[in-house]
């Protein structure tokens, strides 16, 4: 009698906020190396009951950072009607359906929220869908493929209302906190530089990188939905799963999957998280040709200069450790990483912020504070215009460095490239029909 009792928010008739008696049904839509885990922490979450999967791939090999798991919606379903098994103590559960189709899974079953951990050039439609069916999302780094994806999306869930959470989990994170509020509040004087460093180069995750040549499609995926809007090519087992991320028709390499993390941290310490910088200027990267297979920058450099005169630059790893780097006055200086928090000097570890100085957003579980969020109607602790004004930054940036440009300037307000009709083009991109940002729900 005690166990929340399982009733999909959406048939309250109360704008999709549950009560806190009611349990959360939520979707998975794709099941790889991501959603493998974070998809744990809803299922450790009383609050929440984990009922169906979409995944275009029933199930194969070479999923995670080493080729080391399966992946596909059996997977989940295994998974999931695992853990409640044990929970329930009933051997047989088998609560969890799976769909080949997002769009049948949103026909047939009642969900109140979903988890988007697919490829990137799907996040903006499935987002854009579910936020006009009043479902709330838990959606995956980086938020879109272009600038205007990102838009389309954000205005779409303010719109419908919505809770928006973005798995940028260096947003629950101490140090990441810790280092920000540091900044907001001075202890460094007048910040005068941001250096952040991302890893580099092209990680063959699925150990298939030297499978590029076309292959028939293997039995269990249906390649054509995979590929959705994103200009079809033949199947090529380089690109999944995973490696996806090294072309810019699915995402934007090293710089997006990275710079949604690293820089999204800069952005929370400048207090611009509406906003961005005014120019991106001494571009340089190692960039292979557009016809490779794996076209996104190698090595980069750029230097993102704010209104406030603050200078953001961002390189591959040959520069530094990964992490962030905020520079002071006299000498001082916070590095942070996932791994550290460090001091220059050591002694302002020992300030404290004050009552009535800045404290930023304390989450310290992100899965669990989405699901707070879709109860109490509160925001989230990485919103999706904050997801899209960082992500911004390393689009305009790609954009820049793919027309060869060494300075770009850029108007936050308007979203738009000063002076660059060619740049201003690259902004959104076609999608194959029949997809559109406008999906018919």
């Amino acid at each position: 009698m005690a166990a929340p009792m399982i009733i999909p928010a959406s048939a309250l008739g109360r704008s999709g906020r549950p009560a806190p008696s009611e349990r959360i049904n939520l979707a998975c839509f794709g099941f790889g190396t991501i959603a493998q885990s974070v998809t744990p922490n809803f299922l450790n979450d009383e609050r929440v009951q984990v009922v169906a999967v979409a995944d275009v791939n029933r199930e194969s090999d070479h999923y995670g950072y080493s080729g080391e798991h399966k992946g596909g919606r059996e997977v989940g379903r295994r998974m999931i009607n695992g853990h409640y098994a044990k929970q329930t103590g009933k051997a047989n559960y088998d609560g969890c359906r799976v769909y080949e189709d997002y769009r049948e899974l949103l026909a047939k079953e009642d969900v109140d929220a979903v988890e988007v951990a697919t490829p990137d050039h799907w996040h903006a439609i499935m987002a854009i869908t579910c936020a006009r069916r009043g479902k709330h999302i838990y959606g995956q780094k980086p938020l879109a493929v272009t600038v205007e994806q990102g838009r389309a999306m954000a205005n779409a869930v303010a719109k419908a209302g919505v809770t928006w959470q973005t798995g940028s989990q260096q947003r629950s994170q101490t140090y990441f906190r810790m280092a920000c509020e540091f900044v907001r509040n001075g202890r460094l004087g007048k910040l005068q530089r941001i250096h952040v460093v991302l890893p580099g180069g092209h990680r063959d995750f699925s150990k298939l990188a030297a499978k590029q040549t076309p292959e028939p499609v293997p039995d269990g995926l249906n390649y054509d939905l995979w590929e959705g809007p994103a200009p079809y090519r033949d199947y090529r087992p380089a690109l999944m799963p995973l490696n996806w991320r090294w072309n810019f028709d699915y995402s934007g390499g090293m710089i997006t999957d990275w710079g949604a993390h690293h820089i999204d941290i800069a952005q929370w310490a400048l207090d611009m998280d509406q906003s961005g910088p005014v120019k991106i200027e001494n571009l340089r990267a190692d960039m292979p040709a557009p016809r490779e297979l794996y076209n996104t920058a190698r090595a980069f450099h750029f230097e993102c200069v704010y209104a406030n005169g603050v200078t953001m630059v961002v390189e591959d790893e040959s520069a530094g450790p990964n992490g962030v780097t905020f520079e002071g006055e006299n000498g001082r200086k916070i590095f942070v990483s996932r791994e550290k928090l460090e001091f220059t000097p050591d002694s302002l570890r020992q300030q404290k912020i004050g009552e009535s100085e800045v404290h930023l957003y304390e989450s310290k579980h992100h899965e669990r504070n989405f699901v707070d969020c879709i109860y109490s109607g509160k925001p989230t602790v990485a919103p999706i215009e904050t997801a899209h004004r960082s992500i911004t930054i390393a689009h305009i940036a790609n954009i820049a460095l793919r027309l060869g440009r060494k300075k770009i300037e850029w108007d936050p307000a308007k979203e738009r490239f000063v002076g660059d009709d060619a740049a201003n083009k690259m902004l959104g991109r076609p999608m194959r029909r029949p997809w559109s940002l406008d999906p018919k729900v």
